[in-house]
């Protein structure tokens, strides 16, 4: 049996922001199992919490993690990766890194708790491209 969380990410009002499923010990299920469950979910994004594959420094709080669309696995994304750190951190007070090996690299992400506020930062490990795309600007601009 799975355990499974749903979270509205970027709000503090239930049942609005960006919701978002976090499957944890997601270890033995396999790439189509995680795609057909993301399907099940039908959210924006699901994210599969399994054992880290890199070293983890004693105090860490490090994870590996897979994202998926209900159509397909994303390398990163933002919003997931909030929620399931925040997921991670609990109910702890202050500050604490939590790192989330993401298929497009690692990413730790400081979450913040003060009083009934919860703030998460990271910075993405993929930059941003440029795409050289012929592009017709009336074409984009109707």
């Amino acid at each position: 049996m799975l355990t499974y969380y749903i979270y509205d990410v970027f709000t503090d009002t239930p049942y609005a922001g960006n919701p978002l499923a976090v499957v944890e010990a997601a270890d033995d299920l396999s790439t189509a199992q995680m795609q057909a469950i993301a399907r099940e979910f039908n959210l924006s994004e699901t994210i599969f919490i399994t054992a880290p594959q890199g070293p983890v420094a004693e105090g860490e709080t490090r994870v590996a993690v897979r994202i998926f669309t209900p159509e397909h696995e994303m390398p990163f994304a933002g919003h997931p990766t909030v929620g399931c750190a925040v997921h991670l951190a609990g109910d702890v007070k202050g500050a604490q890194v939590i790192t989330l090996e993401e298929v497009a690299g690692p990413t730790p992400v400081q979450v913040t708790r003060e009083g009934g506020d919860v703030r998460a930062e990271f910075v993405a490990p993929i930059s941003p491209g440029v795409r050289d795309l012929p592009l017709d600007r009336d074409e984009i601009a109707q």
